[in-house]
Formats: structure tokens, sequence, C-alpha cells
């Protein structure tokens, strides 16, 4: 099976110098999607960019898996209520203009 949009855990947590353990729990706790091909595990690029904010989260800040957990719940409700704003916005300049 074709890897050109995944990367490796492995080479992940080497580049990033990330314990193997705490991809798994981000993978367990619905944060991240590993693919298994070949006995060995993945991850999409397209998740890349969250899952270095994860890290990031988790080294620098010192915030546990259930501390990310929250951060991210929060982080879906407000760009679920800006869109939600922007559309009645939208919604409310058809009537600015009648």
């Amino acid at each position: 099976m074709e890897t050109k949009n995944l990367i490796s855990t492995d080479e992940f947590c080497a580049l990033y110098n990330v314990e193997y353990s705490f991809v798994s729990s981000l993978q367990e706790s619905g944060l991240i999607e590993i693919t298994t091909l070949e006995e060995r595990g993945f991850i999409p690029t397209s998740q890349l960019v969250e899952l270095e904010k994860y890290v990031r989260l988790h080294d620098e800040l010192d915030i546990n898996l259930e501390g990310i957990e929250a951060i991210n719940h929060l982080l879906q409700r407000i760009r679920t209520m800006q869109d939600e704003i922007a559309s009645l916005k939208n919604r409310l300049r058809l009537y600015e203009i009648i």
C-alpha cells in the first residue's frame, strides 16, 4: 500500500523527540488517527499540524492528555460559534439591504 501521504509514527517520534505512548494515547482518545500498514503505524500528513500542536501543548506547557482533550473541545466549540456568527451576519446583511 502507498504511504505517500503518511508519516511513520516511529519517524515522527524520533523527529519530535516524543514518546510513542503519547502519540498512542492521542489516538486512543480520538484526537488523531493512526493507520496500521504491515504492522507499522502511520499518521496522515493532513493531521501533522494538529499533532504538532498537541506535542507543543504537552511539552512546552506541560499540559496532560485530559487538558489537551479539553482544549481541543473548547477550540472546536469556538470554531463552530465563529461559523455560526458569520452565517448570522450574512443573514442580517440581507435584511439591512432591504
